[in-house]
């Protein structure tokens, strides 16, 4: 029999990490399932970036390498970074995002805990804004696409920028389903037009659907092992819902249904793993509703207006930038403590 005290030792920060890592890895599958083995690359070549420029800051800082360096805060940053842009994109482009997005977006500001911004989606602007070309190529799914790399030709094209004879890198990669409907929007097309492109699924993006519900699964098995609270998540996804149904409403023909928005681009992976930093969040959970609700109205305004196809990254930085006031104004009342003037 089990007796008092009913007290659990608290996860260490390394467990949390490695945890959330794991829940990645349905979502990860799936991207391998659909996409091929080049999101591997990415992963990997963003991991020995991240740790090497990790153990080079503590370094500089005076600081102890080896705790800092198993806490999988570092190897947690480059996964989502890499999962942020294209599996094709060249190595050099991982590796320089990495760098920027530990040592300036984190030790910059003195470290885990310190860190005012995501690094992951720090890194990923820098990319989207330094070079947009790269950050366009995206490998075509395989229920879409006529020519497909395999895996040493994938390896040769991030390495060494050289596809197969014959081949051109329009063959083997598109446009998001997001950035496409924006385009054929501004091109007169109506979402019934566009929806019947053979890229669309039943949600989304084929392909890419699949690969938010892998990471809406991770999501929820953080949300049961209690990593995480429901509040960014569901709020989050609601206020992006509920966004995009009022459009929709008012004009169908020109305004995709809101579950197009939960499936495509980074909504689902944005909910569960990048808006639940712990660091760059909210501390209260009034807080957290409104910084949740703040990034799913930006979302949302930057794909159907903005020149990004999608707003996941920028709605999150934004609202990074209001989580000191957000957390000063919600902040619960001390009981027992006497008012001025009283």
């Amino acid at each position: 029999m089990f007796t008092s005290p009913y007290i659990s030792k608290p996860s260490s920060v390394a467990e949390i990490m490695l945890k959330v890592m794991l829940a990645l890895l349905p979502g990860i599958a799936l991207y391998v399932w659909y996409y091929g083995p080049a999101i591997l690359v990415s992963i990997t070549l963003a991991s020995v970036a991240a740790l090497a420029t990790e153990a080079a800051m503590l370094k500089l800082r005076d600081r102890p390498v080896e705790p800092f360096l198993k806490d999988n805060s570092a190897l947690l940053t480059a996964w989502l970074l890499a999962l942020s842009i294209p599996p094709l994109a060249p190595w050099w482009l991982v590796v320089v995002g990495t760098i920027f997005a530990i040592s300036i977006s984190k030790h910059l500001y003195g470290g885990l805990g310190n860190n005012p911004f995501n690094p992951a989606m720090i890194g990923y602007a820098v990319l989207i804004i330094s070079f947009p070309v790269q950050m366009t190529h995206w490998l075509t799914p395989h229920p879409v696409g006529h020519s497909e790399l395999s895996f040493l030709e994938q390896l040769g094209y991030i390495f060494n920028g050289v596809l197969p004879r014959g081949l051109t890198l329009d063959a083997v990669t598109m446009a998001t389903p997001l950035d496409t409907l924006k385009t054929q929007l501004h091109l007169g097309a109506t979402i019934s037009d566009i929806r019947d492109m053979p890229i669309y699924g039943r949600l989304a993006g084929k392909g890419s659907e699949m690969v938010a519900t892998g990471f809406a699964l991770g999501g929820l098995y953080l949300l049961w092992s209690r990593i995480i609270s429901w509040h960014l998540p569901i709020v989050y996804l609601g206020t992006l819902y509920a966004t995009a149904g009022l459009f929709h409403v008012i004009d169908p023909a020109h305004y995709v249904t809101p579950l197009f928005h939960l499936f495509s681009g980074a909504a689902m992976i944005g909910a569960f793993f990048i808006l639940t930093d712990p660091v760059t969040s909210p501390t209260t959970p009034r807080g957290k509703i409104i910084f949740a609700a703040g990034a799913g109205i930006i979302t949302y305004l930057i794909r159907a207006f903005g020149g990004f196809p999608d707003g996941m990254a920028f709605a999150t930085l934004l609202m990074n930038i209001c989580v000191p006031l957000i957390d000063a104004y919600t902040q619960p009342k001390v009981f027992g403590k006497k008012e001025k003037g009283k």
